[in-house]
């Protein structure tokens, strides 16, 4: 009996999403973010590539290749979809999509298996997840035989924001490559779509893990040698690895398609597309956005608390407070706790410049939303002023802060609910709601959950400096003690 096909999902989970700021942060960017329902697009991601398994093909659990800072968020949501991974590799900087991919199929043939790499980004959305499971099915087939395989999106506008794929027709699903070309001006966009031999180049590419390393070998063998420096400095710590920092810091940055898949038409390596009709976004910005969210008769499409009358075309995400709209069209409304933004759609691209303002003016609603996640739950900065202020904080049960001190504020706490066990100094006393407690400047204490529900208390914090990084921590259950 012939063995089933090894397939071995990479998600390339990096990225910050800036045009779909405020609601995409570089502390939370948009991959992470629940789009289009209830789930994540990278949750998303993740369940499409698992439901690919077939009766000649085993799907093992996904390699999720993300940064460091986004480590326990990707952590958080697999365990929120009941799916754990084979790996998480945690970049320390980021160098674009071919260092990641070469890690993750040095990673794949490890154990000295040659899995089909399924290779996809982790921030799009796919309407007809039959489709999609189809022509990745079919991807796989062709690559089992040492092909690598795109899935190009057939084009149904003039695109100006994607770059595309010239092949040559065939009367199977299975096209050849002829060249890839860069994101064209609408005139040659048009052409492209007239001529019906271009496809959008969706990013996602299907391939033997050896397949890869032959191929980055021969193209960017400057790439292929530092990424091995960097994998064989690795370091490990349960789910997570981590390359050695130096060694990958000093691999140059670039992308799959520039480092390899430009170079392999007419070269040794057979390089061929499937076409992918399964309603591909990229939601690159807030008009994609737009484009894929219900909407009502006159064409608007709104999230959260939102009254409108007399408008059109318009995409309002209200995260927290009423919005409401008056005569209007083609605008873009979103509002967080902490920021709003009012643009017009065909405006959405220049988001980014907003955000590079924001960077420039180093400012934390570049970074960070008021509500910031952890590993251990979360907390959300409800008010502040000189010499205060107030945090609305809950953890997860059977977690607990780091031990910890802070150099510059004392700290008050309140049980609102659940129980709460307090390390202060060398007393624990444990605290139900209502009930309170005082944290002195400078004494090592710790918050934990022992309970069976979620804890929640309100924090206030008074003293000469209140910033974050405010925190010698002793002991950490999460890997981030001095």
């Amino acid at each position: 009996m012939t063995p089933p096909i090894q397939v071995q999902p990479v998600i390339l989970c990096g990225g910050s999403g800036t045009r779909l700021w405020p609601l995409s942060r570089a502390g939370f960017p948009k991959q992470f973010l629940c789009l289009t329902g209830a789930e994540s697009l990278f949750q998303q991601a993740i369940k499409r590539l698992m439901a690919l398994a077939a009766a000649e093909m085993q799907v093992i659990p996904p390699l999720v290749v993300t940064g460091e800072d986004h480590r326990f968020l990707a952590l958080e949501q697999l365990r929120e979809i009941e799916q754990s991974a084979s790996t998480v590799l945690l970049e320390p900087v980021a160098r674009n999509t071919a260092p990641a991919l070469t890690l993750a199929a040095l990673a794949a043939v490890e154990d000295g298996s040659d899995p089909i790499l399924v290779v996809t980004p982790s921030d799009q959305t796919i309407a007809d997840a039959h489709a999609f499971t189809l022509a990745v099915q079919a991807a796989i087939r062709q690559a089992n035989d040492g092909a690598i395989v795109i899935l190009g999106v057939t084009p149904d506008r003039p695109e100006t924001g994607y770059g595309y794929i010239k092949t040559v027709i065939a009367p199977s699903s299975l096209h050849s490559v002829e060249r890839f070309v860069e994101k064209p001006d609408e005139v040659t966009a048009r052409q492209y779509l007239d001529e019906g031999t271009y496809y959008w180049n969706a990013g996602m590419f299907v391939l033997k893990a050896s397949v890869w390393l032959q191929a980055i070998a021969q193209f960017r063998p400057d790439i292929a040698e530092a990424s091995k420096a960097a994998w064989r400095q690795r370091s490990a710590d349960a789910t997570f690895v981590r390359p050695g920092p130096a060694a990958f810091a000093a691999i140059a940055s670039e992308s799959v398609d520039y480092a390899v898949m430009e170079h392999c038409p007419g070269s040794a390596i057979p390089i061929q597309m499937i076409p992918l009709n399964a309603g591909w976004n990229d939601l690159g910005a807030w008009d994609a956005v737009w484009g894929v969210l219900p909407k009502d008769a006159s064409g608007n499409a709104h999230v959260g608390d939102v009254l409108a009358t007399d408008c059109r075309n318009t995409l309002v995400h209200a995260s927290g407070r009423l919005v409401s709209l008056v005569g209007v069209q083609d605008l873009v409304v979103v509002e967080t706790p902490d920021a709003v933004l009012v643009a017009d759609k065909s405006h959405s691209q220049n988001v980014k410049h907003i955000v590079n303002a924001l960077q420039q003016q180093k400012r934390e609603e570049q970074v960070l939303h008021r509500k910031v996640h952890r590993p251990w739950g979360w907390y959300d900065s409800i008010d502040e002023g000189g010499r205060f202020k107030v945090k609305r904080i809950q953890v997860k049960p059977g977690a607990s802060l780091s031990l910890q001190k802070h150099h510059h504020r004392a700290e008050h706490w309140v049980v609102v609910s659940g129980t709460a066990e307090v390390t202060c100094g060398d007393k624990t006393l444990l605290l139900t709601e209502n009930q309170s407690t005082y944290i002195p400047l400078g004494e090592v204490h710790r918050l934990a959950n022992p309970g069976t529900i979620p804890l929640e208390i309100i924090e206030v914090q008074s003293g000469s400096y209140l910033g974050e990084d405010d925190i010698v921590r002793f002991a950490d259950h999460y890997g981030r003690s001095q």
